[in-house]
């Protein structure tokens, strides 16, 4: 389901929207004013940002640049003036579209859809497989579990593979013991981490035995472990 982050002052309009989008099959989250709307949409995931222009704290403008700085996603601008000014200012700053108030809640979730099925193509275009990872040597194919160093099979387990995987899509993000154990068995650890500890030690003896140089895995004490 795709999640879109509706930022809007004007309660009415904002609730409107939200019914429309939500009836239309879409997860909506909301935000009133642009300070927050900008924190949320750079620090979460969202398919697509619905701006209004005029919002207290940040403007339209204002947050729209802030997130094209930071990410890629759709930005619809919503605003009441019709003035080509304001339209080309914000096309300009990176939005995709404008929309002007009054507008027909059909036309915003057909444009809405449009823009983020038009995302979803071209980011699968850019990224024909995304399920494959490939760093320094090492080669990592979700699909089939198989991992490849220089390769070189490394013979890796169903679980050692999700443990490499899961570290290695997101690098020098920092993993706690806790964190890669539900991730990957699916359950609360209960301070059980000594599975885990097993195979982060096996993925590492399999990478010296197939490359004496190959060291992907670092430990952060006190913290967890982290893809390098």
């Amino acid at each position: 389901m795709s999640r879109i982050l509706i930022i809007e002052d004007d309660s009415n309009i904002l609730q409107l929207e939200r019914d429309y989008l939500e009836a239309a099959g879409f997860e909506t989250e909301v935000a009133t004013d642009g300070e927050t709307g900008s924190q949320r949409a750079i620090g979460e995931h969202f398919d697509l940002v619905l701006l209004d222009i005029m919002l207290p704290e940040l403007n339209g403008f204002q947050v729209c640049k802030k997130i094209r700085s930071l990410k890629d996603i759709p930005i619809i601008l919503v605003s009441a003036k019709k003035d080509d000014f304001d339209k080309i200012n914000g096309l300009g700053l990176g939005a995709d579209d404008y929309v002007v108030k009054p507008f027909s809640p059909k036309e915003l979730v057909a444009r809405v859809k449009a823009h983020i099925e038009r995302y979803n193509r071209l980011t699968k275009t850019a990224r024909p497989n995304p399920d494959v990872l490939e760093v320094s040597g090492l080669k990592l194919n979700k699909d089939t579990g198989d991992a490849r160093i220089n390769g070189k099979d490394l013979n890796l387990t169903k679980k050692e593979f999700e443990v490499l995987y899961l570290l290695a899509s997101q690098p020098d993000t920092v993993f706690t013991k806790n964190e890669l154990f539900e991730n990957v068995w699916g359950y609360d650890s209960l301070g059980d981490t000594s599975t885990l500890t097993v195979h982060i030690n096996r993925l590492r003896d399999k990478f010296k035995e197939a490359d004496e140089n190959a060291d992907f895995i670092k430990t952060i004490w006190g913290r967890g472990y982290r893809f390098k």
